[in-house]
């Protein structure tokens, strides 16, 4: 076939002319663009902190971007003020910056990166440098919650913001509380209680109830749930039925274990479970004694017999254990990312011993003693266990004086902190950023701790914060063979407010 030279004259119209021309002078541009290589400014597209609070849980920060970087030019140029120790890892174009330890409560951090180059071009006299970064994030307020013991606030749950300087009474006054708990972020109090009336009568019978705190707090991993004001009361369980004897919150605050006695029906005593405002379901397993939530919230530790049993939370298995530690008795608490627990061996010379069990198959004797171990509580590297222990006092009169101490869960070494007064019902509270420690104590007019106390009639109880120095709680825990003098320097400070129990928020 023969093509008319008429019809290629006519194929090539001006329009497609130019279209060719374009495509042409394009192809240039792309060449010389290659050839010379990409000078896009690197910069950081996404930093996983920016403008967010953190808290105890949150561990590391990410920043991703836009190009591959020289590792080392971004890590000899990160600065975080005030300074965080950490560990620096790399995925591709991703930095994850690990804390060695969690960030001190009250504050606001800046992350700054300048300077840094690409991975292509740093090798070049004149590499191509990131844009300028600067980052913001902050950490959650220092504060706690505790009964009130006075006055109006008597019986009332009050919160206590040290880095705001605010005091917020939550619950009303013909609430009498009996015991509390924080949910994860802060921004609930899960707390039973009676109607004063009824408590004035001698008759305990409390209903379970959540309370809003007006916390709000944006974490990198989830937002409040609950941004009502603070005082908004919600019942979450009532007595109709059943007594409620105990009750405990999981850590993930999705799920509630309720001890209830039920007045009609003996059968249904025992464990309730409570999740996601469902109706409560009796958890089919066997009377049990004190009992508490596996830091992973699916498993439960509960007295049973001569042992502990670890029970699933579900109803339908719970009768079957997951595991059975025949050797201890009490469970005091577990360390916040699951690898170790605090448990109480009673022994048959009428001694407590007090171990160190982890997910290793670790069980080590810390401490034995022929006083009591109320609590303990691990440090957040899970280093140190603060303990509240008693000792028993010389004389005719039996009488336990209580203290405060801190033990090296490596040497077993025991470091006593505070000495207490003889009293009854004391608790304690570290912070979730280990920087302090939270107690009260009841006091007849003075406000001094005494050396030789006696036993007095309650007249209020005095809220006391010992300030923890990291610096030497990480020598306490990384030199096992030096002499160790923890906390010798550091006193125990009276706070300027009366309360019971208290208790800090996460």
């Amino acid at each position: 076939m023969q093509i008319h030279p008429n019809m290629t004259r006519k194929w090539l119209q001006p329009l497609d002319r130019v279209a060719i021309l374009l495509i042409l002078g394009l192809s240039v541009l792309i060449g010389l663009l290659l050839w010379s290589g990409d000078h896009t400014a690197p910069r950081v597209r996404d930093f996983s902190w920016q403008d967010k609070q953190i808290g105890a849980e949150d561990t590391a920060f990410i920043l991703t971007f836009n190009r591959p970087m020289d590792r080392a030019s971004v890590e000899s140029r990160l600065r975080i003020a005030p300074p965080l120790p950490g560990k620096i890892s790399w995925a591709g174009r991703r930095m994850a910056y690990t804390l060695n330890q969690p960030a001190s409560y009250g504050s606001t951090f800046q992350v700054q990166l300048q300077e840094a180059s690409d991975r292509f071009s740093a090798n070049r006299a004149q590499p191509n440098l990131i844009q300028p970064f600067v980052g913001k994030f902050t950490t959650r307020d220092h504060a706690f919650i505790c009964l009130g013991v006075e006055g109006d606030d008597a019986g009332r749950l009050v919160l206590y913001n040290l880095t705001q300087q605010e005091k917020t009474v939550l619950t009303p006054p013909e609430l009498a509380v009996a015991d509390f708990q924080p949910y994860p972020l802060g921004d609930r109090i899960l707390f039973s209680a009676t109607q004063r009336d009824a408590r004035r009568q001698a008759s305990f019978d409390p209903k379970l109830y959540t309370v809003s705190t007006g916390i709000h707090v944006d974490s990198p991993v989830q937002q409040s749930s609950d941004r009502s004001a603070p005082g908004k009361i919600k019942l979450i369980l009532d007595n109709t039925d059943a007594q409620i004897l105990k009750f405990d919150l999981s850590p993930d605050g999705q799920t509630i274990v309720v001890q209830r006695a039920n007045r009609q029906n003996l059968s249904q005593s025992g464990l309730w479970l409570i999740q996601d405002d469902a109706s409560p379901q009796l958890l089919n397993n066997q009377p049990g004694g004190d009992f508490l939530i596996t830091p992973d919230s699916t498993a439960l530790t509960i007295a049973q017999g001569q042992g502990l049993a670890v029970l699933p939370l579900k109803p339908q298995t719970a009768s079957q254990p997951l595991d059975f530690l025949p050797k201890f008795g009490t469970v005091l608490n577990f360390a916040r990312d699951g690898s170790a627990a605090a448990m109480v061996k009673f022994n048959t010379d009428y001694t407590r011993s007090l171990f160190w069990v982890t997910n290793q198959g670790i069980q080590k004797e810390v401490l034995r003693t022929t006083g009591s171990i109320f609590s303990a509580q691990f440090d957040p590297l899970n280093q140190i266990l603060y303990c509240l222990l008693t000792q028993i006092l010389p004389g005719s009169e039996y009488r336990e004086r209580p203290y405060i101490a801190a033990i090296d869960l490596r040497t077993s070494k025991l470091n006593p902190l505070v000495i207490l007064p003889v009293q009854r019902d004391l608790q304690i509270s570290l912070a979730a950023d280990g920087t302090a420690l939270l107690f009260d104590q009841t006091t007849t007019g003075t406000s001094q701790l005494e050396a030789r106390p006696q036993i007095e009639p309650k007249t209020t109880s005095k809220l006391w914060l010992l300030p923890l120095q990291l610096s030497d709680q990480r020598t306490f825990a990384s030199q096992p063979n030096q002499s160790r003098d923890l906390l010798a320097k550091t006193a125990p400070e009276a706070l300027p407010f009366s309360g019971a129990h208290p208790r800090w928020l996460p």
